[in-house]
């Protein structure tokens, strides 16, 4: 028979307990969802300007490894031509001493001599001195030439095998820097993604702000550019305002800020590095004092951002993600020295 006594009732200390205990999870619970979110936005300008300097010291890194790939590819491409044409002429060298070999040979048969310059391997031959007597001066020099001939040819592949693993290291490299700038660069959206639209406008007013109004009010002064180069670098880069910053761009409609001033100043007939650090040592080292028009401004403790000095203490350059070729002043960023071209 079913049992009808009624469930024991929880006493009236457990309930108010309980009931305390939980009004305070919410309170709790209410003040986190509401002061969380303001600690968020607070820092989001400051984690994304991070992540896009990180991002950026990625960038010159990836483009050095960029240009030590290109280097070896076309290394790697001159030796396998040398090791192509080395085998053409080593091949030849060979002929020509089988047609002395059947010529020996119907003369009357062919010298053991004669037998051990067709080896595949003369220069065990050529260790043989006293061998070297018995043969006729011509057969000698061909001998000579075709044991230089695989020297030179098994040095040039060692080099060629070096260079190939060199290479295949640095493609391994490039693309793990690549993955690293693109993870930067998606966490740094993701953030800007947490916010509303309008705080988002209210970020890209205060980086607008902070990087010192639009061209067409930047007091430039009166500088004067110390060379007609730099005159001309600074003309060209000042054609492309506005043109977004793309990591690993050269132009001629996206840059990143070493890929600007290259581009810059190719326009000039001026052939820089590819990246910061090295168009760092394009030219002679200068003071901010001594700074004129045109010359190069490196930024940041390890060279990783280069610009345009455009004078009244500003900056044309490519910044960041998300910003174009624009002025700034120098004194947004740690200024380490200028480079004069």
């Amino acid at each position: 028979m079913a049992s009808h006594r009624r469930p024991k009732q929880p006493s009236r200390t457990r309930v108010t307990v309980l009931t305390a205990t939980a009004a305070a999870a919410v309170a709790l619970t209410s003040q986190a969802a509401q002061a969380a979110p303001k600690q968020d936005k607070k820092d989001v300008k400051e984690q994304v300007d991070k992540l896009y300097e990180d991002a950026e010291q990625a960038t010159e890194k990836y483009n050095g490894a960029k240009e030590k790939q290109q280097k070896l590819e076309k290394q790697v491409g001159e030796l396998q031509d040398k090791v192509a044409r080395g085998q053409e002429d080593l091949n030849k060298l060979r002929n020509g001493l089988g047609s002395m070999a059947t010529a020996q040979y119907r003369s009357g048969g062919i010298d053991p001599s004669v037998q051990l310059l067709l080896s595949s391997d003369p220069d065990t031959y050529l260790e043989k001195a006293s061998t070297l007597s018995q043969l006729s001066g011509k057969q000698a020099e061909s001998l000579r030439k075709i044991a230089d001939k695989q020297r030179t040819l098994k040095q040039q592949r060692e080099e060629a095998s070096t260079k190939l693993q060199d290479l295949a290291d640095t493609r391994k490299a490039l693309g793990k820097k690549k993955d690293e700038i693109q993870g930067k660069l998606s966490k740094a959206r993701n953030l800007l993604n947490t916010l509303t639209a309008k705080e988002r406008a209210k970020l890209a007013a205060q980086d607008a702000e902070r990087a010192n109004r639009s061209s067409e009010r930047v007091d430039l002064g009166n500088e004067v550019p110390e060379s007609g180069r730099a005159a001309a670098a600074l003309a060209a880069a000042k054609t492309k305002m506005g043109l977004p910053y793309v990591w690993g761009a050269t132009g001629p409609s996206s840059f990143d800020c070493s890929g600007l001033t290259g581009w810059a100043y190719q326009q000039a007939g001026v052939q820089l590095p590819r990246i910061s650090q090295d168009q760092a040592n394009a030219g002679t080292r200068i003071s901010r004092g001594e700074l004129k028009p045109g010359d190069l401004v490196l930024f940041y403790g390890d060279l990783h951002h280069i610009g345009l000095y455009a004078g009244g203490g500003q900056v044309l350059h490519a910044p960041k993600p998300g910003a174009g070729v624009r002025y700034e002043s120098m004194d947004n960023m740690p200024f380490q020295f200028g480079v004069r071209v």
